[in-house]
């Protein structure tokens, strides 16, 4: 089983239909918006984090890093396209990665 965290955005209109394409069973998502969220532990069966970096504050996204990088999470940082966040799990270091094979990177 895939679980991903995102990180970022209010909405995320289709992008976790298109992530359950790929292969993500399980799509978290946490908005960043509140200052609490800083506090917020990264729950422990989490595969990969995705940072949508056009609405995240440079705080949060740096905690969340080191978090990600103490508990051995890979982590990936795209903008709000579907694109971009393709892209960006394509070439992240995630090795169980549904689409590492056909990436088109």
């Amino acid at each position: 089983m895939s679980a991903l965290l995102i990180v970022g955005a209010d909405h995320l209109g289709k992008i976790p239909n298109k992530l359950a394409t790929v292969g993500f069973k399980e799509v978290i998502h946490v908005s960043g918006r509140k200052v609490q969220q800083v506090k917020r532990e990264i729950p422990a069966h989490i595969d990969l984090v995705l940072v949508l970096t056009d609405y995240i504050n440079h705080n949060l996204s740096s905690v969340l890093k080191k978090k990600a990088n103490e508990q051995g999470i890979p982590i990936c940082y795209a903008k709000r396209s579907w694109c971009s966040i393709y892209q960006a799990i394509g070439s992240c270091q995630y090795e169980g990665c549904p689409n590492k094979v056909n990436c088109r990177i």
